[in-house]
Order: C-alpha cells, then structure tokens, then sequence
C-alpha cells in the first residue's frame, strides 16, 4: 500500500465512514460571531488502538439543529463593557457620594466673611460675619481743624454682652477689626469720641482688651494722637482709666479729657458728620433732667431735710 492511500485511509476511519469534523464553516463571513456548543467527548488512555479509530454515532452532529445565537445578539451588545447590574460584582459595593456645587456667587460670598490685615508687621484674619452685629462701635465722624484731622467715633454702647458664649472669639476678632480700621481711617492727626453713655456693666471693655488694644496700637498712631474725649464718663470708666495708668505713657494720660453732655461736646469739636446713636440722646436728656432737678432751689432744701 502505498503512502497516499494510506493517509486516505487514515482520514476516513477504520471502517470507511469519515471522521467528524472538528470546526464548521459558517455562512456570512467573519464579521458574524458565532459560539458552538461543542459534544462531551470522554477519552481515556486505557483504550486499545483498535478502539481509537472507533467514534460513536451520537457524533453525527446536524448544524440546523444547533442553537446558536442570532446576529443581533453581538451587534447591539458587542461594545457594552460594564455590568449592567453592579449587584452581581463580587464584594460589597461602595456608597457613592456627590461632590457638592460651589458657584462663583458663593465663593465670592465666602471671601467677604473674612479679612486679612496687617498690624504690627504681622499678617492677621477677621472673622466678618462673627463681628457683623458689632462693626458700628467704630466709624468716622468727619474732620477738624480745617478738614484734615479725623475724627474717629467709638460708640461703647455696640459691644457684645459678656455673658455671650462666643464673647472672647468676638472680642479678639473686633479688636483686630478696630485697629485695622483705625489704620485706614488715619492719615495725619486726629481725635477719638469715646461714647460711654448708654453703657451697662456687662458691655464695657474689660482691662486686659483696653490694655491690649493700646500695647497693639501703632506708634505712629499713639504719636498723631492728639485727643482722647469721653462723652458722659461714669465711675466705672473713671476706675479703669486710674488703674491703667501704670502701662500707659504721660503724654496719653495728658490726652483724655471729660465731656459731660452733648452740648459741651459740641463746643469742643464739630458734630456735623457724627453720628450719635439714640440711645446716647436718650441718656444725655435724662441726665440733663437730673442736673437741673437737682440744680433747683426747692430740691435742695428737701434733700436737706
């Protein structure tokens, strides 16, 4: 036999009938994807050679039997990477969280609540909106002496409450607030209106803030300060102005001077640009009742008796 017809016999099995085919064409071209469920075939090696070129008949395979998936099948699904259903991935699934928006309106919002100043060749941040309430306890009150010394109004009246739980974080920011005002507002020579009036007890400055609003003060602004005026002095404001004597120079304490009511305020300095809040012209009446009250001849006689 020769090698040809050998090989020819080996390709149609032992018996003549011809080997299952171990691919199929399929139609359509190779654009069409398509999956063959292949037969189980068991081999085992303690088969004879005889037994090898055996198959069996439940290899006669029909390929119009075969249930393949259709075309559209791959072309709508072909490109689709990501599980269409994060449950069934493996391991618990992370929550997933919003990054929230934040507008130019609002960013601009936020810059406002705080300010960066410099005193003392040292940067500082105000919290704005903590001091907001409070930011009329300083402003300007125009000019003297020919329109260029300032004067600069301290209403006592608009300080927080000492009983407040957020007093000292409003103090330190308020103090930082009214020096750095102080600065802007002070070009040359000027004059500070301490208004007491209308001032109880649990708003007026403690010794430590006072001390250390003047200890923080500019030398140049000790130095052009020319008047320290306290409109309707009380004995408390007296007692601390005694007691702070010791860390203030001579030429400040040289500098304060008494006002009793608004007319002799008036007298002093010009009050067209200055404000005075209505509680302090509550009080400046009240005390000019009991002045003259007391002033009376009548009412010194029943004081007597």
């Amino acid at each position: 036999m020769d090698l040809a017809s050998e090989n020819k016999m080996n390709s149609e099995g032992g018996e003549g009938r011809p080997v299952p085919p171990t691919s199929l064409p399929l139609q359509g071209g190779p654009s069409q994807r398509k999956k063959l469920s292949a037969p189980r075939i068991s081999l085992s090696l303690d088969q004879s050679e005889d037994d090898l070129g055996e198959t069996p008949d439940d290899l006669d395979i029909n390929v119009d039997d075969l249930d393949t998936p259709d075309e559209g099948d791959y072309t709508d699904h072909e490109m689709d990477w990501e599980d269409p259903n994060p449950a069934s991935r493996t391991g618990p699934s992370e929550p997933s969280y919003s990054i929230p928006t934040y507008s130019a309106e609002e960013e601009r919002q936020d810059g406002k609540l705080w300010r960066t100043v410099v005193i003392g060749e040292q940067e500082h941040r105000i919290n704005m909106k903590v001091i907001e309430p409070y930011m009329r306890v300083i402003s300007h009150g125009g000019y003297y002496s020919n329109g260029v010394n300032a004067i600069i109004v301290f209403a006592a009246c608009f300080l927080p409450d000492s009983d407040r739980e957020e007093y000292h974080e409003i103090m330190e920011n308020l103090f930082l607030y009214v020096i750095s005002t102080l600065e802007l507002m002070v070009a040359e020579d000027y004059m500070i209106v301490y208004l007491n009036g209308a001032t109880p007890h649990r708003r007026m400055p403690g010794l430590g803030w006072l001390k250390k609003c003047y200890q923080m003060i500019d030398r140049r602004l000790k130095k052009n300060l020319k008047s320290f005026i306290i409109l309707h002095p009380s004995w408390f404001i007296r007692t601390i102005l005694a007691v702070t004597k010791p860390f203030i120079s001579t030429k400040f304490s040289s500098k304060i001077k008494y006002v009793n009511t608004l007319d002799e305020l008036q007298e002093t300095i010009p009050m067209d640009s200055i404000q005075i809040p209505e509680c302090i012209i509550t009080v400046d009446k009240e005390l000019k009742e009991a002045a003259e009250n007391s002033n009376r001849p009548g009412a010194a006689g029943a004081s007597s008796s």
